[in-house]
């Protein structure tokens, strides 16, 4: 094969291999999304007012001084948020960040997308190395046998090893199963049991454990004037806790979503 033939093929495999990877700007953006082996930039943080999240107040204020000390550069805790579904967990880590930002940018969220969790240490290498803070969000953590390696290897990250964590990078991590935190059940099948120890031993890895609960009926009342009040809207609280029965819970997204159809009828924007 002459020469020429062989640069043809050198062009034609150069063509077919992928771009390479940009590196990323890890001081440019409010948050991120790690793909596993890439970041992918977000220039605007999906978040709501942290005023405007009703019903957490205690909760609020904890993760809300948390990120404020790691944006700061002070010691900091991963936060592990766990309970009822639909009363505001991964709205709040957002709106916390998010209400930082507007005091400092030396806070960036990075969210990891499904399935990443075992190139964690790639993301920890990235990031070590830069002067900013980092709250490392996974959403929406799975339990049971076919998450178990999942929780495990979190677990093994938290644990941390020779090499530590840096003090700049923490962790915030949803779970909407309450038996995470749940000690007094030793009753069960011995996987059910491993399942719930595996569940505690992770549990135990984070400084600062908030907990979720549904909302009783004044709760929910409450969270849902918090957003109808600022438009003017009254609301008949019958038809409020009927809608609520349709959905099955009494929960802030439940209050969301029918203050967002109380606006939409009224031709106002929520």
């Amino acid at each position: 094969m002459d020469e020429s033939a062989l640069e043809r093929i050198a062009a034609a495999l150069e063509r077919l291999a992928p771009a390479p990877v940009p590196p990323t700007d890890w001081l440019a953006h409010p948050a991120y999304v790690w793909e596993g082996v890439a970041a992918r930039p977000v220039p605007v943080l999906d978040a709501l007012p942290l005023d405007s999240l009703h019903g957490i107040d205690a909760q609020k204020q904890a993760l809300r001084n948390n990120c404020a000390r790691l944006a700061s550069g002070a010691a900091a805790h991963d936060a592990l948020l766990w309970g009822a579904r639909g009363m505001g967990k991964s709205a709040l880590v957002r709106a916390c960040v998010a209400d930082v930002q507007r005091e400092t940018q030396n806070l960036a969220l990075v969210q990891l997308a499904l399935g990443t969790l075992p190139t964690f240490p790639a993301l920890i290498a990235a990031l070590a190395g830069v002067k900013r803070a980092f709250l490392l969000f996974i959403d929406d953590l799975g339990f049971g046998a076919e998450a178990r390696a999942e929780m495990l290897a979190l677990r093994s990250l938290l644990e941390g090893g020779i090499a530590p964590r840096p003090a700049h990078i923490r962790l915030v991590v949803t779970a909407n199963r309450r038996g995470i935190v749940e000690r007094q059940d030793t009753s069960g099948a011995i996987h059910e049991r491993d399942e719930r120890d595996d569940a505690l031993a992770l549990a135990d890895r984070f400084g600062l454990s908030l907990g979720f609960h549904p909302a009783d009926k004044d709760t929910y009342l409450a969270i849902l004037e918090g957003y109808t009040a600022p438009l003017g809207l009254a609301f008949d609280p019958e038809e409020a806790m009927a809608f609520a029965i349709q959905r099955g819970n009494r929960s802030g997204r439940t209050a969301l979503q029918f203050a967002t159809e109380l606006a939409g009828r009224a031709g106002l924007s929520l």
